[in-house]
């Protein structure tokens, strides 16, 4: 375990990194990391089961997953061959202790911190959750500012960390992605349902004619009903 007695030092590397692609207990390890250092900042870093407990709660989790100390650790090892993870033994603690180095290794605002996070722990999402779910992180005071963080994110040189999705068919807005994990497939379009077979498309022409006349003999005996009603008429004029 590294052997950490003061204030973690940051480090920035002099050569521009690899692009970053984390695997799915990685990210969900490095996202807890982040959130509880910036929501329960008192109990940060965090013990080997604290962060277990943390990438397994029900709440702010999506998909919800059921890690087990051996995968948080490993997904710890990978982290911290990245430079993005830390492990440390100080004297108040018998428990060695963990914590990122994401905005360091990233070089990210608190606003970006937070965005990054949110769609570690939770999947892609709109601008509008986005802004809901990053309010103990950090605060967007509008909707554009929330948008103005994703932009960045999406436009940062030499990698983007961020994507905006296709809109999907039926919803009113696209939502976002991280790429730590990679490129994110693009929705599919909803598939149409299978071309109907040739004698279903008989019978439903015929049934669409049937319906159209008898539409025809409808109007055509309401006519004669009409017209009987004022020869009745006529003839009582004679009467």
């Amino acid at each position: 375990m590294d052997e950490v007695t003061g204030p973690v030092v940051k480090e920035f590397p002099g050569e521009p990194q690899a692009r970053i692609i984390l695997s799915e207990p990685e990210a969900r390890v490095l996202g807890s990391l982040v959130e509880k250092q910036l929501t329960t900042p008192d109990n940060y870093p965090l013990t080997l089961n604290s962060l277990t407990l943390a990438c397994n709660q029900l709440s702010n989790r999506e998909p919800v997953v059921s890690y087990d100390e051996v995968t948080v650790v490993r997904a710890l090892n990978r982290l911290r061959e990245l430079k993005l993870a830390f492990a440390y033994n100080g004297a108040e603690s018998r428990a060695t202790r963990y914590g990122h180095k994401l905005e360091d290794v990233c070089i990210l605002t608190p606003a970006e911190l937070a965005v990054l996070t949110v769609l570690m722990l939770r999947g892609p999402q709109t601008i509008g959750e986005i802004r809901g779910r990053t309010g103990r992180m950090h605060t967007f005071a509008t909707l554009e500012e929330a948008e103005s963080t994703l932009q960045a994110l999406a436009t940062r040189t030499p990698d983007a960390l961020v994507t905006k999705l296709a809109r999907q068919p039926g919803a009113k807005e696209s939502r976002y992605a991280h790429l730590l994990s990679g490129d994110v497939a693009q929705p599919a379009p909803v598939a149409a349902g299978p071309a109907p077979e040739p004698a279903t498309l008989i019978v439903q022409q015929e049934n669409e004619r049937i319906a159209k006349l008898e539409q025809e003999v409808a109007a055509l005996r309401q006519e004669v009903a009409e017209m009987r009603t004022q020869l009745a008429n006529f003839r009582k004029q004679f009467e």
